[in-house]
């Protein structure tokens, strides 16, 4: 900030601490002027981040660059980034770098009540369970068990914007931006900063593949990308796929020519799907069961719930 008084000027940092203080005798404003202009120039110049500060508003530019580099058209990218919607997430993505599947309480999926709204919900879409069921082989159990855990059978889908979420993931090869998710994690669950960067730098491709495949899901299916709103990782819909599933195994259950994974329909078959690509057969042996199902999630607790809440659906 610059403060001009008739004895002295005086450039002020961000902090708020004096730069430069010194009192001048100027003959005439014009004078005075010039010399705060140049005062100014020699501050911004001087300065270790001149000309490499990423600008607010600018940090998916070298994202865009490789979007269109990649295949996508200049002109849908230009403006899909450029509208107010999308934008750097830091506070959302800093979740992913502090969630730990060990620390959620899963016994709340397999409580009475869980059960309850369970077998209700075969029974509202016993007639699409059951078409899933025979087409995939997969038990209906254990495609309500994943909605019931993943969703709570559909009503709690998550608010966060997938695309930021994403696109914030692919940016974290910029060391600048990358320090931006840090500085948003609170410092009680900061972990080493070691660690966090080496997951940074892993996540940043595997965000940017999503990113594409959330692109491609969304021209395929007619949607707007910035419009769907999924969990702090970037997974969507009822059955939470994320995007690369969405675009690959997601099916269209209820016949109406698109693949909507908010239609429970839709979720209800893409589970199903998903399960049979990665070796879901009817009658396979427990082992082999979780198996499969660690694949919709790595993690053990995880797994050991979906076969908890089957067993009880069962009765």
């Amino acid at each position: 900030m610059m403060i001009i008084s008739d004895r002295c000027i005086r450039v002020k940092n961000k902090r708020g601490a004096d730069k430069i203080s010194m009192d001048i005798k100027m003959p005439s404003l014009q004078t005075k002027l010039i010399k705060c202009l140049i005062f100014i120039l020699f501050f911004i110049l001087s300065s270790p981040l001149s000309g490499q500060e990423i600008k607010k508003g600018n940090e998916f530019d070298k994202l865009v660059r490789q979007l269109i580099h990649d295949g996508f058209k200049k002109e849908k990218m230009d403006a899909l980034f450029s509208r107010e919607s999308v934008f750097f997430d830091p506070d959302g993505v800093s979740l992913f770098f502090v969630h730990s599947e060990s620390s959620l309480d899963y016994n709340q999926f397999t409580s009475k009540k869980s059960i309850k709204n369970a077998l209700k919900y075969i029974t509202e879409h016993k007639i699409t369970l059951e078409q899933a069921q025979k087409i995939y082989g997969v038990d209906k159990t254990i495609i309500t068990a994943i909605l019931l855990v993943e969703t709570r059978l559909g009503t709690y889908l998550g608010k966060r914007i997938v695309m930021n979420t994403l696109a914030t993931m692919a940016a974290l090869t910029d060391k600048r931006l990358r320090e931006r998710i840090w500085n948003a994690i609170p410092d009680k669950k900061k972990p080493k900063k070691a660690t966090f960067i080496k997951k940074a730098e892993q996540r940043s491709q595997w965000g940017y593949e999503e990113l594409k495949a959330l692109i491609k899901y969304s021209e395929q299916e007619k949607i707007s990308p910035e419009k769907i709103r999924g969990s702090y990782a970037g997974a969507m819909g009822i059955s939470q796929f994320m995007p690369s599933n969405a675009l690959k195994l997601a099916k269209d259950g209820n016949n109406d020519g698109k693949i909507n994974l908010f239609s429970h329909a839709d979720a209800i078959f893409s589970v199903a799907n998903y399960l049979k690509h990665h070796g879901w057969k009817p009658g396979i042996a427990r082992q082999k069961q979780h198996k499969v199902l660690f694949r919709y999630n790595h993690s053990n607790y995880y797994v050991d719930t979906l076969l908890k809440i089957s067993d009880k659906l069962k009765g």
